[in-house]
């Protein structure tokens, strides 16, 4: 049936009754104060009295005219005056308004991920990875240009890509990133005394701005080079490595290297 208007509510109502079997003498006590006898029904034995004839009533007392009452005896009355009420409301018509702030526990009673509306993050709780750059087959190299770190080794919220070897943000925050490495000239020897290992971090493609992953040599070595920052990113903002002059080491099964980092907080 259609309305005009907010739909109607559906109201569906039960009596209260109240057992006295046990009581005895000419009078009980009801649990509830009534106004005049017509507001309780009594039945004795499973027979309804006449109220004001068989019974009267004052207040919470309801007393028995010209008879008593034995323990014995099945007594209960109905209280027609005072009725429980449930209702129902229809569908779609409780607004906001109508519930308390503190009503709904959104932590113990919604699964999955809240919207940010709604004053989550949109997104897993957890965003992290870890990687490194290892040679596939037998053997050491030098790698230099845009890093690909080939093998994850942790990548909650599978934000990196281990074929191109950029971190991708899935929502807009601060992360932290850190890298380190140890420094090789063209075939995976030392670095010359003053020569220098020169990089940085790339966001979407161009230096990130966040400084040098620089590292100066004075004797001959594979030394160590590493960097870390921190950045505001907006969703689909990608992060990467790159080692702009000489090279970093890599070798088959070693960890001489690492890109890392993970999500601080959502924008």
């Amino acid at each position: 049936m259609g309305y005009v208007g907010n739909q109607s509510t559906n109201s569906y109502s039960s009596m209260v009754k109240q057992d006295l079997t046990g009581a005895s003498g000419a009078s009980v006590t009801l649990s509830h104060p009534v106004a005049n006898a017509n507001e309780v029904e009594l039945y004795i034995n499973n027979v309804r009295q006449e109220p004001t004839t068989s019974y009267t009533t004052n207040g919470t007392t309801l007393n028995f005219v010209g008879y008593t009452v034995a323990a014995s005896d099945d007594i209960y009355v109905i209280f027609s005056g005072k009725a429980l009420q449930t209702v129902v409301p229809p569908d779609g018509s409780v607004s906001t308004a109508k519930i308390a702030d503190d009503a709904v526990n959104l932590t113990s009673k919604v699964t999955g991920v809240l919207p940010v509306a709604n004053g989550g993050t949109g997104h897993n709780a957890v965003i992290a990875f870890a990687c490194k750059a290892n040679k596939t087959s037998s053997g050491d190299e030098s790698i230099q240009g845009d890093i690909v770190f080939n093998q994850v080794q942790t990548n909650v919220g599978n934000a990196y890509n281990n074929s191109n070897g950029r971190f991708t943000a899935p929502v807009a925050g601060t992360y932290f990133f850190t890298f380190h490495a140890l420094t090789a000239s063209s075939g995976t020897q030392q670095l010359a005394s003053g020569t220098a290992l020169n990089g940085y971090f790339k966001k979407n493609g161009a230096d990130a701005g966040f400084g040098k992953i620089y590292s100066q040599i004075s004797a001959a070595s594979h030394a160590n080079v590493s960097a870390s920052m921190v950045i505001t990113l907006a969703q689909n903002d990608y992060i990467q490595v790159h080692i702009a002059d000489n090279y970093i080491y890599s070798s088959q099964g070693a960890n001489y290297n690492q890109f890392s980092g993970h999500l601080i907080g959502v924008a």
